[in-house]
């Protein structure tokens, strides 16, 4: 069956997605801290590189760091200044005054070099993720110390996708028992070799109630963050696969 050739407005959102298994990290474009920390639902954040003015000090690391309950005000606070962030999770804050100066220097070597040589996630924190975006989201680079939520980031971000176009385009329905289309992490998983040489993934709505997800390939020499700025060019190539939510 012929590939059928979708226009830039078919489409209702991409997102790059280029992992290094190795050393735990995935780079993405299109993915937003407010949609990281709505998905992640993590206790503390130790604020490594921010322009963030309402958050607490830590007397023993001398870093800065928020709870849930800041974590409003910090994203609206993002989304007005727009500034670089580098930032991982942790339990509980008396862990930190358990951090050596070896470790401190550590994670001040990721906030600077946006990478780490050693693993960064570290046994008196617990981390699960450490996170970095520049300025303008454009890109953004997150180390999981558990792949499997390296899947179930992409299908929460898909399934969101797919949510919000719904309330917006189908208004009308929303007193109906309308049940939306679902991408597991189980599917995401599939296309694992994939990931390591650098995808766009791009959601369409193949009909009133199902959607689909082209994958296409990219290049080694594209420059990951201006794969979104040039998605026109992208996708006038074929898709090389196909996920049906």
């Amino acid at each position: 069956m012929a590939k059928k050739e979708r226009d830039i407005d078919d489409y209702l959102a991409h997102l790059y997605v280029h992992t290094n298994e190795i050393e735990h990290f995935a780079l993405f474009s299109g993915i937003s801290v407010q949609q990281f920390l709505k998905f992640t639902d993590l206790p503390f954040l130790l604020l490594l590189k921010h322009r963030y003015e309402d958050s607490s000090f830590n007397m023993h690391t001398q870093m800065e760091f928020i709870g849930k309950n800041q974590y409003a005000h910090f994203l609206k606070e993002m989304t007005e200044k727009s500034f670089s962030l580098c930032l991982l999770d942790f339990s509980d804050e008396r862990k930190l005054n358990m951090l050596t100066p070896q470790e401190q220097a550590e994670l001040l070597y990721i906030a600077h070099k946006k990478e780490a040589f050693r693993s960064p996630f570290y046994h008196h924190l617990q981390n699960r993720f450490v996170y970095m975006t520049d300025e303008e989201q454009h890109i953004t680079k997150i180390y999981f110390r558990d792949h499997e939520d390296f899947y179930y980031l992409i299908a929460d971000w898909f399934n969101q996708q797919i949510k919000d176009k719904t309330k917006s385009t189908a208004f009308w329905r929303k007193k109906n028992n309308v049940i939306l289309p679902e991408l597991s992490s189980t599917t995401v998983e599939r296309y694992t070799d994939f990931y390591e040489d650098g995808v766009i993934m791009s959601l369409f709505r193949s009909d009133k109630t199902n959607y689909g997800i082209e994958i296409r390939c990219l290049p080694e020499n594209i420059f990951p963050d201006e794969v979104l700025e040039d998605i026109k060019h992208h996708i006038k190539r074929p898709y090389d696969f196909i996920i049906e939510v």
